[in-house]
């Protein structure tokens, strides 16, 4: 199997994973060949860079997702190897802000 058929494949297995979670998400448009669209979308405020990797290059992967997030969209990569889960990797200052805006202690 060649990246590109793992690397959709993946996508595809990802939107599938967030519809579980009530979230509409499909593939993005780069199947038709636009760039600068995210892999995954449906996920309000958020540019989703799909990698289904063995090895990943996060510092390459956030650049991208960062550099193709539109204004006021969060840049995540949301990644997985074999027989692992799903993880979301994202930049601090993002993290803080989504904590300090959905964080209740009470």
């Amino acid at each position: 199997m060649n990246s590109r058929d793992k690397g959709a494949r993946g996508e595809r297995e990802l939107a599938a994973k967030l519809k579980e979670y009530g979230y509409d998400c499909r593939r993005g448009q780069q199947y038709c060949g636009a760039n600068g669209d995210a892999d995954v979308v449906g996920l309000p405020g958020v540019h989703i860079e799909c990698k289904r990797v063995q090895r990943l290059n996060m510092s390459e992967a956030i650049a991208q997702a960062v550099s193709d997030a539109k204004r006021g969209d969060i840049p995540a990569v949301m990644h997985r190897k074999d027989r692992e889960d799903w993880l979301v990797t994202i930049r601090l200052e993002d993290f803080i802000a989504l904590y300090n805006d959905g964080y209740n202690p009470f």
